[in-house]
């Protein structure tokens, strides 16, 4: 038994590091190995797969995958590479080379999760259950995940928000039909549905849709102010007196502005004329 030092892709190394594995890489059939339950990634982009699995064909399994050995049926689990376990697969191999590894539960979540957070192969949904999954499966609280993960408590924060979105729009998420940039402006919005068929719909860009969503805002919490009686009683008299549209804005220190509406020439010089004569 040794400690691995490198060879296990940035980052998956240190993570290793005080972790007993084997000597020598072996090769297991395909059969004795089943994916990761605690695996964050549910959607394999089907072209990068056959691209790898072309790979494979040719050259065959470069760099072996890591697995843990289960209590059950002899059977291995894996820790990290299961695009390479699939590929593999898919090209019609038998065995593949692995790094057998003892990893409880948590150790191979912490895997799965830096593995491929590190590779940018989660969209931002599965991105956000490997970090919830943390949280309340394992007692991490948000700054350990930040530290963990090596990213920004905001970031971690922001991540975690997009599972409050409804359920359209994370499905438009997880099939990339609206970026991680376009879901974080969503959050907490009523009409969260609507905005993201819009981007959609309209093809917007982030900046795009930060402008539209400020549109409804404004709209939302512009507050209205019901008018005095007096004033309202007042506005009526001179609209009723010189026949034009009145409005008039009167304050809390009775301080304001008096508007009077015209749609020609006759009537402005009818509101001149009223003027004049009065004063």
């Amino acid at each position: 038994m040794n400690k691995i030092k490198k060879g296990l892709g940035r980052g998956l190394s240190s993570l290793i590091g005080e972790t007993k594995v084997e000597t020598k890489t072996n090769k297991l059939p395909l059969g004795e190995i089943q994916p990761n339950k605690f695996q964050p990634r549910k959607n394999f982009d089907e072209e990068s797969l056959n691209d790898l699995t072309n790979s494979i064909r040719e050259r065959g399994v470069i760099q072996p995958i890591i697995v843990r050995k289960l209590n059950k049926n002899d059977k291995y689990e894996i820790i990290a590479g299961e695009r390479r376990w699939l590929s593999a697969r898919k090209a019609g191999l038998h065995e593949i080379p692995v790094v057998v590894t003892d990893a409880d539960d948590l150790k191979s979540l912490e895997f799965a999760i830096v593995e491929n957070v590190q590779r940018n192969d989660l969209n931002p949904l599965e991105e956000a259950l490997g970090y919830k999954r943390l949280i309340d499966e394992f007692s991490y609280d948000q700054e350990k995940v930040s530290k963990f993960i090596g990213k920004s408590r905001s970031y971690i924060t922001n991540t975690l928000r997009l599972l409050n979105l409804p359920s359209d729009v994370l499905k438009f998420v997880e099939e990339k039909k609206i970026t991680a940039g376009h879901a974080k402006i969503l959050v907490g919005l009523d009409n969260a549905s609507f905005i993201a068929s819009k981007i959609i719909e309209k093809k917007l860009s982030v900046r795009q849709t930060e402008n539209f969503v400020k549109i409804f805002k404004k709209k939302s919490y512009k507050k209205t102010i019901s008018k005095d009686p007096n004033i309202k009683h007042l506005e009526e008299t001179l609209i009723n007196k010189i026949g034009l549209n009145v409005s008039i804005k009167n304050d809390r220190r009775n301080k304001g502005t008096i508007t009077f509406s015209y749609h020609d020439m006759d009537q402005l010089n009818k509101i001149i004329d009223i003027i004049k004569l009065n004063y």
